[in-house]
C-alpha cells in the first residue's frame, strides 16, 4: 500500500466549525434528545469543578461559572472539535493566581482578552500544528508540576487553616506560611474534606454514574446548613453569588497596561493551546474522529476574548469533562452548548444555595483533581527510560513548582530540543528523508504519509515499515498514519529496522496504536527493532508476550503466514 499526497486544504475545509459539519451531516430531534442528555451529564460535572477552580485561582466562584457559560458555548459552536468542553481548567491555577496576585483581576482580565487574540492570529496563521511538537516529557512534567501546585493550594482549606495574612501564591513562601499555620487547623473542616473525598471515591468505584463530585459539594452544603458546622464557606468568605451574567468590558485598558500584562498573556495563550489540543487529541482517540486544530485555536480565542469582556477567567478545552461528554454519548457540538445552558440554569435558580458550600468540600474536589492530573505511571516511565529524558522531565517539574509554568514549559522545550539535537548527531550517518511537519487537513482529506509504507501478500498481514528517527517531531505525522490503516488485520507488522532512534514520544504514540489494535483482536509483530529502540519499547510495555518480537522483516513475515496456516 503506497501513501498517496493530499490535496491541499483550503481555508473553508481548514476553520468550518464542527458545528456546521454536524449540521450538514444530518440532525434530528434524536440527536438533540441525546446532545441534551450529555450536556446535562457534563454540566452537573461542570458545575462544582468551575467553582472549586476560581476559587483556588484567587477569584469569586461566579468568575468560574460565567467562564464555562460563556466560553463554553462559544467553543462548542466555532470550534474544530465535536466533542470539546471549554471552561475554566485546573491547569491555568497557578497563572490565574500569580496574575491576580500581582496585577489585580482586572489585569487578569485584560490578559485574557489579549491572550484571545494571540490565540486567534496563532490559528489563523495555521501555526497549531507546530503546538503538537512538544516532546512528551515537557508535558508531564508541567503537568505533573501543575497537579502539585493545586493540592498545596488546597491544604489552607482541607485543613480548615486560619492565616494571618494573604496566602502567597509561591511554592516556597506558600509552604513555610502553611506551616505555620498548623495550629488553627480546624477538625471539623478536616472531616468535611475527608467526607468529600471518600465520597466521591467511593461512588467513582462503585457507582461511577453517579456525579460524586456534585454529590460531595450537595450534601456537604445541606450538613453545613442543617447542622450549623463552624466550617468557611462560599458565602462566608465571598457573600451571596450573583444569579445572572452581565457584560464587564476591559476596565483599566490603556498602553501601559497591555505593555505591562504582554508576558501574562502569552503564557495564557501558550497554556490554553497546548491544553485545548490536547483534550481534542484525546476526544479523537476515543471516538476515531479528526479536530481541526487551527479551527479549535480560533475559537479558543474567540471564547476567552467573550470571556474577558463578561469578567470571567481564561478558558480552554477540559480534558476531563470531554472524556465526560464523549462516555455521555454526545452526536456533536450542541452537547457542549447544553452545557453551557443547563450551567446558566443552575447559576439562575441555585445562587443562593450555593453560598451554603464549604470550602473545605470544594478542597476535596480539587484533591481529586490534581490526583487524577499528576501523570504518576507517565512520570515513573520518563525517569527510568533515559537520563536525558529524565533531566528534561525534572527540569519541567521543578521548575514548574518552585518558579513558574512559563520557566518550566520554556526550559523542558529548549533541554528536550538540545537533547534530541544530539541524539540526531550520533545518527546523523543516516538520512531518513521524511517530512517532519504535517499540514492540517480537513476531516475527508487523506493524510500524506511519507514516514510510512505498507505491504504484505497476505490481506490478512498488513506490514508497515518505518524509515528515520522516530521523535517526538514525527509523531504527530506517524499516529496520523496508523489512525488510517482500514479495518484492522489479523496480524500487523511494524518493520523498525531502519529506524536510528526512537525517544519516548514515538514510544507512546506506538503504545497507544498497540493498545487500538490489541482492542480490536489485532496481533503485533516489531520487526528489526534495534536494541536502544527495543529497550525503550519496553519501558512502555511493548515487549514479549504481549507483541511478538522478530529479529528481520522476513522472520517476522514467515513466523505470520505460518500462525494464519494453522488458523
Amino acid at each position: 500500500m503506497t501513501p498517496t499526497a493530499s490535496p491541499p486544504a483550503s481555508f473553508r475545509d481548514l476553520f468550518t466549525p464542527k458545528l456546521v459539519t454536524v449540521l450538514r451531516e444530518g440532525y434530528g430531534w434524536k440527536d438533540l434528545r441525546t446532545d441534551a442528555v450529555a450536556g446535562l451529564t457534563v454540566a452537573i460535572v461542570a458545575l462544582p469543578l468551575s467553582m472549586a477552580i476560581a476559587i483556588a485561582s484567587g477569584a469569586t466562584p461566579d468568575k468560574g461559572l460565567i467562564t464555562a457559560i460563556v466560553g463554553g458555548f462559544l467553543i462548542s459552536a466555532l470550534g474544530g472539535s465535536r466533542f470539546q468542553i471549554g471552561g475554566p481548567a485546573g491547569a491555568f491555577i497557578p497563572l490565574v493566581a500569580s496574575t491576580i496576585a500581582i496585577h489585580g483581576y482586572d489585569g487578569l482580565v485584560i490578559a485574557t482578552f489579549m491572550a484571545g487574540f494571540m490565540l486567534v492570529a496563532v490559528g489563523f496563521l495555521r501555526l497549531g500544528t507546530y503546538i503538537k511538537y512538544i516532546p512528551y516529557p515537557v508535558t508531564v512534567g508541567f503537568t505533573s508540576g501543575i497537579a502539585v501546585i493545586i493540592f498545596v493550594s488546597q491544604v489552607r482549606d482541607l485543613l480548615g487553616l486560619r492565616l494571618a495574612g494573604p496566602e502567597p501564591a509561591e511554592m516556597l513562601h506558600k509552604l513555610p506560611v502553611l506551616w505555620q499555620a498548623l495550629p488553627t487547623l480546624n477538625p471539623v473542616a478536616v472531616v468535611v474534606a475527608a467526607a468529600a473525598i471518600g465520597g466521591i471515591l467511593a461512588l467513582k468505584r462503585w457507582r461511577p454514574a453517579i456525579p460524586g463530585m456534585l454529590v460531595a459539594v450537595v450534601l456537604g452544603g445541606a450538613a453545613t446548613a442543617l447542622f450549623a458546622l463552624p466550617v468557611e464557606t462560599i458565602g462566608s468568605r465571598f457573600g451571596t453569588l450573583p444569579t445572572g451574567i452581565g457584560f464587564n468590558g476591559l476596565p483599566g485598558l490603556s498602553l501601559a497596561r497591555v505593555r505591562e500584562l504582554l508576558v501574562p498573556a502569552i503564557a495564557f495563550a501558550m497554556l490554553g493551546g497546548i491544553e485545548s489540543l490536547l483534550s481534542a487529541v484525546v476526544a479523537d482517540g476515543m471516538t476515531g474522529r479528526r479536530h481541526r486544530s487551527n479551527c479549535e485555536l480560533v475559537a479558543q480565542g474567540i471564547a476567552n476574548i467573550a470571556s474577558a469582556l463578561f469578567g470571567g477567567l481564561p478558558v480552554t478545552g477540559t480534558i476531563a469533562r470531554t472524556a465526560t461528554n464523549v462516555r455521555a454519548g454526545a452526536r456533536g457540538p450542541v452537547a457542549g452548548m447544553f452545557h453551557a445552558v443547563f450551567l446558566l440554569v443552575f447559576l439562575s435558580l441555585a445562587g443562593g444555595l450555593m453560598s451554603y458550600v464549604p470550602l473545605a468540600a470544594l478542597a476535596g474536589v480539587l484533591a481529586i483533581v490534581a490526583w487524577n492530573m499528576a501523570e504518576k505511571r507517565e512520570f515513573a516511565v520518563l525517569l527510568r527510560a533515559s537520563p536525558g529524558d529524565a533531566l528534561v522531565l525534572l527540569a519541567a517539574f521543578l521548575l514548574t513548582v518552585f518558579v513558574d509554568l512559563t520557566a518550566g514549559i520554556g526550559v523542558g522545550i529548549v533541554l528536550g530540543s538540545l537533547l534530541f539535537m544530539h541524539r540526531m548527531a550520533e545518527a546523523m550517518a543516516v538520512d531518513s528523508k521524511v517530512r517532519l511537519l504535517e499540514e492540517d487537513v480537513a476531516d475527508d482529506a487523506v493524510p500524506r504519509a511519507p514516514y510510512a509504507t505498507a505491504r504484505g501478500t497476505d490481506r490478512r498481514i498488513v506490514t508497515y515499515h518505518l524509515n528515520g528517527a522516530f521523535f517526538f517531531g514525527a509523531a504527530a505525522t506517524v499516529a496520523s498514519v496508523f489512525d488510517r490503516i482500514g479495518d484492522p488485520p489479523a496480524i500487523f507488522i511494524l518493520d523498525m529496522s531502519d529506524v536510528p532512534f526512537l525517544d519516548t514520544t514515538g514510544a507512546n504514540t506506538l503504545e497507544s496504536f498497540v493498545h487500538k489494535l490489541e482492542r480490536a483482536g489485532t496481533r503485533v509483530v516489531i520487526a528489526g527493532p534495534r536494541p536502544a529502540a527495543q529497550a525503550t519499547l519496553a519501558h512502555f510495555g511493548i515487549a514479549e508476550p504481549r507483541v511478538s518480537i522478530a529479529r528481520t522483516l522476513e522472520a517476522a513475515t514467515a513466523a505470520a503466514e505460518a500462525r494464519l496456516a494453522f488458523t
